[in-house]
């Protein structure tokens, strides 16, 4: 049985991106006039960043907050699922009146990052000659993906950020913003994030990109206008099972979880164990809401970050931080362990000790211990 697409309901698209002709739910667009010059070569054209936001830009423009989503993540931090939102806002307890992002004095943007599938320029998109990138889509890194987003600031009147946040790939980029832009960036919280991708998390997201390239239906990339359930949602769902899993503990997966069946199921006789159910629950969601070419773009920008690149090193690139920054780590963190982010707080010349999010949920703590990020943001900006 494909447990892919053996959930009840028509098959899924192709592709899970956002397309023109869809709700466009809360999102605006930011659309670049110049061809953007890429970091490894070349140039991309019609650059166009999707990014939604919250509360009211201040006078001064000097409330304005950047919030930076992770892997899968996209511009709807806030908010419940709706049409052209199909998941609720992923950081929805962080943003709101009394919260700690509150809207009544902060303006927060929230960019579909570059090369993402909700609203943005990416594999999914189409270029200016009407055809879509799929596989001719260039290879980006985090350093484009920031230029872009600087773009939007210049857009949007915002000369300096109150304050950047991001975990995990959002962490990447805000700490690029924090070393790019220094003049630009007065506050840094990054969480669960690393100045450089390590080997082990190279090998990870390697691995992903191995499924999702072997799926017969990737056929190069160029697979957007297949029809439904043609798409190469068998790689994408094994990508997103070995990525959940070292997005989880594995203490939190032996106390949920065990050794028991799913319902019914026998494990003897061709049946799921609990956990099983689970990671198939969750790529079956991803295939629907995502797209293989953005996953292999981002995964790639991703293992490409080096912050110290070009700039004589890590410690090199770290000293340009001026903004005021706390570092976070996620205590059970196995994908992103602590000492990492030690290490960033111990080169940052801003950053004091590092803090500790204490979660049973490996890396995905940093998006589900929200009173304890919460608690972070309130210390850098009050």
């Amino acid at each position: 049985m494909n447990t892919v697409l053996a959930p009840s309901g028509p098959l899924p698209p192709a592709s899970g991106a956002w397309r023109e002709g869809d709700p466009p739910g809360r999102r605006r667009w930011y659309q670049r006039d110049e061809p953007l010059a890429l970091e490894a070569g070349g140039e991309l054209p019609g650059v166009r960043l999707a990014f939604e936001t919250w509360g009211r830009l201040a006078p001064d423009r000097a409330n304005a907050v950047l919030v930076l989503h992770a892997l899968t993540g996209d511009s709807h931090v806030a908010g419940p699922a709706e049409p052209g939102h199909p998941t609720p806002g992923w950081w929805d307890g962080l943003i709101g009146p009394g919260r700690a992002l509150d809207t009544g004095r902060w303006f927060v943007v929230a960019p579909n990052v570059l090369g993402g599938c909700q609203g943005s320029t990416g594999p999914a998109s189409c270029t200016p000659d009407g055809r879509r990138w799929g596989g001719r889509f260039p290879f980006l890194t985090q350093r484009d993906q920031v230029a872009a987003e600087a773009g939007l600031a210049d857009a949007l009147g915002i000369d300096r950020w109150a304050l950047v946040v991001g975990g995990s790939m959002g962490g990447m980029r805000a700490l690029e913003w924090a070393v790019s832009h220094p003049e630009r960036t007065r506050a840094l919280l990054l969480l669960a994030t690393v100045a450089a991708a390590s080997a082990e998390q190279i090998a990870w997201a390697n691995v992903q990109l191995h499924a999702i390239r072997g799926d017969p239906h990737w056929r190069g990339g160029d697979y957007h206008d297949a029809g439904p359930g043609l798409g190469p949602h068998a790689g994408l769902g094994l990508a997103r099972r070995l990525a959940h899993v070292t997005y989880r503990s594995e203490r939190e997966l032996q106390v949920r979880f065990g050794r028991a069946p799913q319902g019914a199921e026998d494990p003897l006789d061709g049946g799921r164990f609990q956990v099983e159910s689970y990671l198939d629950h969750h790529a079956a969601k991803l295939v629907r809401r995502f797209d293989a070419g953005s996953y292999v773009t981002l995964t790639e920008a991703m293992n490409s970050h080096d912050i110290g690149r070009g700039r004589g090193g890590t410690r090199a690139a770290l000293s340009r931080v001026t903004a005021r920054t706390l570092v976070a780590g996620v205590d059970s963190d196995r994908l992103y362990p602590p000492a990492q982010q030690a290490e960033l707080a111990a080169a940052i010349p801003t950053a004091d000790h590092v803090r500790v999010v204490e979660s049973p949920y490996g890396h995905d703590g940093f998006l589900l211990e929200v009173e304890q990020v919460a608690a972070l943001v309130r210390e850098l900006v009050g």
